[in-house]
């Protein structure tokens, strides 16, 4: 599969050496990678949105970033699953948090469009970790305004297509209402995976519907399979740019018990992991993990999970970026 993938011609610095230094020791950036002000160019970066007062429910997503980091350090150069090392291909390198407002939301989603615009222009592709859902549309929004509007694979228990909660327009729970409304979607490859639980009423649904969404509920991965799954999303997506927005409470609370909205039912953490592999080779342009909290976690159950799943998305563009350079 990486047979055809050349690096490129100046070796990207990879992680600490952990036969030097040992994993828990040393800074604790993304997978040990280094800074971005300590590579001369950076294809991922890896940034942190400490951000939660988007929250309907349980805070504390504001410390995910640091919690997925935290839990990466036991990721390794070499992904088999994808056959590749990721960390060879692309530069790959830790951008730090952006700091937001915690008491403006406006503000804050306002920065954090600005901020991430401004690791776009540099080339970049985002692995931005969370953060409550909140600020998937600031970052939609700068990858659209380079990209045009973009395909949007949504993993997350909920729709997050609500209108308003209490009044608000920017919650966690409205993303991808206000995405669509403003056109920065492209509304013919939209889709929602492992959604499940109550909903407000059937009118959610409906209105779901009509903004062009489809659905693969945590039920449909349980009885159609992880394959016949894959296939239907690469179908709806094909080859126009592609935003991946990972909520983890769209895994069951038993694989990811820190997260501030749980509903029981969920996708396995292997479940998860294995569609993200099967979407090697799609134009992935930037992703999300987000809804770490980190506080409702023991053993670090969720963290590993998120990092796990960083890590594949990271994986599925470096792959892109090398094939890409191929193919120039």
């Amino acid at each position: 599969m990486n047979d055809r993938i050349t690096p490129p011609a100046e070796a990207p610095r990879g992680p600490v050496d952990s036969s030097r230094v040992p994993r828990y020791a040393g800074p604790a950036t993304f997978a040990r990678l280094p800074r971005t002000d300590e590579v001369a160019r950076t294809e991922v970066a890896v940034v942190g949105v400490p951000f939660d007062t988007g929250v309907s429910y349980r805070p504390g997503a504001r410390f995910g970033g640091n919690a997925i980091r935290e839990a990466s350090r036991l990721l390794r150069p070499y992904n088999p699953a994808q056959d590749a090392s990721p960390f060879a291909l692309a530069q790959v390198a830790d951008a730090g948090d952006i700091a937001v407002n915690p008491f403006d939301i406006a503000e804050a989603v306002e920065t954090v469009q600005h901020e991430a615009g401004r690791l776009l222009d540099s080339g970049a592709r985002l692995m931005t970790l969370g953060g409550d859902h909140t600020v998937a549309l600031p970052l939609l929004r700068a990858v659209a305004e380079r990209h045009g509007p973009v395909a949007l694979l949504h993993f997350d228990a909920h729709l997050d297509t609500w209108d308003t909660y209490f009044g608000a327009a920017y919650t966690h729970g409205t993303p991808f209402r206000r995405a669509v409304e403003e056109g920065i979607l492209d509304t013919s490859a939209l889709s929602h995976v492992g959604t499940r639980g109550p909903l407000y009423g059937k009118r959610d649904l409906t209105d779901d519907a009509k903004m062009g969404f489809g659905i693969v509920t945590a039920a449909d991965v349980m009885r159609r399979g992880v394959d016949e799954v894959t296939d239907q999303l690469r179908q709806r997506i094909g080859d126009r740019p592609l935003y991946v927005s990972v909520d983890i409470d769209v895994l069951d609370p038993a694989h990811a018990p820190g997260t501030g909205t749980p509903e029981a039912g969920g996708l396995t953490s292997r479940e998860l992991l294995e569609i993200l592999r099967g979407l090697a080779g799609c134009r992935l342009v930037s992703a999300d993990v987000v809804e770490v909290a980190p506080v409702y976690d023991h053993a670090e159950i969720t963290a590993v999970a998120a990092s796990h799943t960083a890590y594949e998305l990271t994986t599925l563009m470096t792959r892109r970026i090398a094939a890409d350079r191929d193919a120039d």
